[in-house]
């Protein structure tokens, strides 16, 4: 079996007999269709982060066991995510050794004080966004169950409160089972049949009219499994975010200028970021998500946009607005790990979370043969875990 490597991929990689049928196109599905080739080679980190990753010296390849991973589950037949804490008893590499940071691999000092004492007094509030349909609802409701399994746990101190942001404009099944705040859906045809547009303008209202207590927000999504507690990467108005290897601002920079100005620096200030996975400072979103909106719009409306960024358009546009109000991200490359897999479509094993598009997946799902990466069999597990504990599972509820 012949796997995709890890970061960045390889196009090389693709197995056309292979006999395990497992795919990752991207990483975070976000319910969107899969209309473009495959992911390109990783494109260039800014240049400050590229800088403090050469000084740095540190890989994941050096670190110890998980703190916390995200599960995204299913893309195309099977798309995963791990959203990892990487605790380390020292730095990476000289660049450590000498007190540097280091915001896309090596570990600064204010995070491995994150991981105790700090935690606790930074708690955050996670936050994602989803709509009424039966094919978002079982996500959620996997989602929202390891998210209470990892925050009663030892090192779950950070995890606050939980809101579903529901977007349908409209109370479903799930109100009483999920802390949910339903806001309303952009006027009809605004969001030209790209439902994650929705999203931006969810966070405006949410964060506009809900009572968030805690000071800092994790923006995550429905096919998001917590396998381990998480603690507060941010570090005050530096948010922490995952750097996507396939948004790259600078290869699209007569794109970008549309956007992001000349006046208003290099493209190199736009990290290669989504808003999700992101723990950021409630006062800092509050500013940055109506922009988020407005650009959003403004991309999907311009034609040569929307052909070009496809579906991590509102990516892109989340990052664009960040740049706008002089925010920019601490790049984690060990905050979401990518499973190795192959881009086929027909194998002895498969799973595919699009089939269940009008319900969930049956209990006990089958479990992926020898071979397959454990972090795959992991997220079969914890669905399975879920669906076996969920009360109604069967209903769609």
């Amino acid at each position: 079996m012949n796997y995709i490597p890890r970061f960045p991929p390889n196009p090389n990689s693709h197995a056309k007999n292979s006999r395990i049928s497992l795919s990752l196109p991207l990483l975070l599905e976000r319910e969107r269709e899969r209309e473009r080739e495959r992911p390109r080679e990783a494109g260039e980190m800014n240049a400050a982060a590229r800088k403090a990753a050469a000084a740095g010296g540190g890989g994941m390849g050096r670190a110890p066991a998980l703190v916390l991973a995200l599960v995204a589950a299913g893309a195309f037949l099977i798309s995963y995510n791990f959203f990892a804490m990487l605790l380390r008893g020292g730095g990476a590499g000289a660049g450590a050794a000498a007190g540097a940071r280091d915001p896309v691999v090596a570990m600064p000092a204010w995070m491995r004080e994150a991981a105790g004492r700090e935690a606790r007094r930074r708690p955050f509030h996670v936050a994602l966004t989803a709509t009424d349909a039966a094919y978002s609802r079982w996500q959620c409701r996997v989602m929202y169950y390891w998210y209470k399994r990892m925050q009663a746990q030892p090192g779950g101190e950070a995890m606050g409160g939980f809101t579903r942001v529901l977007h349908s404009g409209k109370p479903d099944g799930l109100m009483d089972e999920i802390p949910t705040f339903v806001v309303d859906p952009l006027p009809a045809g605004k969001d030209h049949g790209y439902v994650v547009l929705n999203r931006p303008w969810a966070f405006v209202q949410w964060l506009q009219k809900a009572k968030i207590e805690e000071e800092y927000i994790l923006m995550a999504e429905p096919d998001h499994i917590f396998v381990k507690p998480l603690p507060n990467l941010a570090n005050d108005n530096e948010p922490a975010a995952f750097p996507f290897f396939y948004i790259t601002p600078s290869e699209h920079e007569k794109i970008i200028r549309k956007y992001y100005p000349k006046e208003r620096g290099p493209v190199t200030d736009i990290d290669p970021i989504g808003n999700s996975p992101v723990i950021i400072k409630k006062t800092l979103l509050e500013k940055i998500a109506p922009t988020w909106m407005n650009v959003s719009i403004q991309m999907k409306e311009d034609e040569e946009t929307d052909k070009t960024f496809g579906w991590v358009l509102e990516m892109y546009a989340y990052a664009v607005a960040s740049a706008l109000h002089g925010v920019q991200h601490i790049l984690r490359k060990d905050f979401m790990i990518q499973g190795e897999l192959t881009y086929g479509k027909i194998g002895e094993w498969r799973f595919d979370k699009r089939s269940f598009q009008n319900g969930p997946p049956p209990r006990n799902l089958t479990l992926p043969p020898p071979g397959v990466p454990e972090s795959v069999v992991t997220l079969v597990k914890k669905v399975n875990e879920a669906s076996a504990n969920l009360p109604r599972w069967d209903d769609g509820i």
